[in-house]
């Protein structure tokens, strides 16, 4: 969605300097699953709808048996029918963590996916990502502030002003930042 200043991004062996728009369009859309803290769920469409959209522009098959399925993964095939707003904000980032493994992507991007929730809730959460990367192989990045979810993580790269000044593995990071 945006270019690097320096260096050169690479997904799946493929470079996406060199890609055309439509190239790039294609790489975020089978490639990349986007979580936002605030849900960014479609109002107009159905809880099933919104995890069935990526589906149905990647040109998939059976994109509504698909998106039930992940419902199902998520714990929200009962809620496939009803609209966002209808939904608690923890019922909604599930709703998201569907939408974004729709596609199985290689990528997931989590911004802040528990900055909206509560502990109980939060924990849910990080275990549906932790989860996502285990069974899809995807690898997760998450900005985050949250202690709790920096401690889940396989790897911490710690930013301050945007410059890169920590690598650790999770073990390693203090409790207290």
């Amino acid at each position: 969605m945006d270019f690097p200043t320096s260096g050169t991004v690479w997904i799946d062996e493929t470079s996406t300097s060199t890609l055309s728009d439509a190239a790039l369009t294609r790489v975020r859309r089978e490639k990349v699953g986007f979580i936002f803290q605030s849900f960014q769920l479609l109002p107009t469409l159905s809880v099933i709808e919104n995890v069935e959209l990526p589906l149905m522009l990647a040109g998939r098959k059976e994109p509504r048996a698909v998106a039930a399925e992940r419902l199902r993964w998520v714990e929200m095939e009962a809620y496939a029918d009803r609209m966002p707003f209808q939904l608690s904000g923890g019922q909604m980032q599930r709703v998201a963590i569907a939408r974004a493994i729709a596609n199985a992507p290689s990528i997931i991007l989590a911004d802040e996916p528990t900055g909206n929730l509560d502990t109980a809730t939060s924990e849910v959460i990080l275990a549906l990502l932790r989860r996502s990367a285990d069974e899809f192989g995807a690898i997760v990045l998450m900005a985050t502030h949250s202690l709790e979810a920096i401690g889940k993580a396989d790897t911490v790269v710690g930013l301050h002003d945007g410059r890169v000044e920590s690598v650790k593995g999770a073990a390693e990071v203090p409790a207290k930042l």
